[in-house]
């Protein structure tokens, strides 16, 4: 049976405690997605791993099966000019492998609709 990984593609930042709602994500996600593969994040700068690595580790984990899922509010720069670019270099570097690149978690109207509902907890004070 193959693996499906899942690969949470931020950012990075200099502070290490910026990785923390990531980590808490990823925690909840493995929590759901159990036994059918890992689920790690990934960085573009100034944190580890980077994408290549973190999809090399899946699939030396025996995944056969990965998506990306971009954990950025919108779909600037990085998501739409630097990812594929990587996504591409990581294709070529793992041709068995079928890798799958969802848009920024941003664009989803599901996660809009959780922020939203975030938003008007703040203000009615709940």
């Amino acid at each position: 049976m193959s693996a499906h990984g899942i690969v949470l593609f931020g950012h990075g930042a200099r502070d290490p405690r910026w990785a923390e709602p990531f980590e808490r994500l990823a925690g909840k996600l493995q929590a759901r997605h159990g036994n059918a593969g890992p689920v790690s994040l990934a960085f573009l700068e100034l944190m580890t791993p980077d994408l290549p690595a973190a999809i090399a580790a899946q699939a030396a984990a025996g995944c056969t099966v990965i998506s990306v899922v971009p954990v950025f509010f919108g779909q600037g720069g990085h998501v739409r000019r630097d990812l594929p670019v990587i996504v591409d270099a990581c294709r070529a570097a793992h041709p068995g492998v079928t890798i799958h690149c969802a848009t920024a978690a941003g664009e989803d109207d599901g996660v809009l609709d959780a922020v939203a509902d975030y938003c008007l907890r703040q203000i009615a004070g709940r």
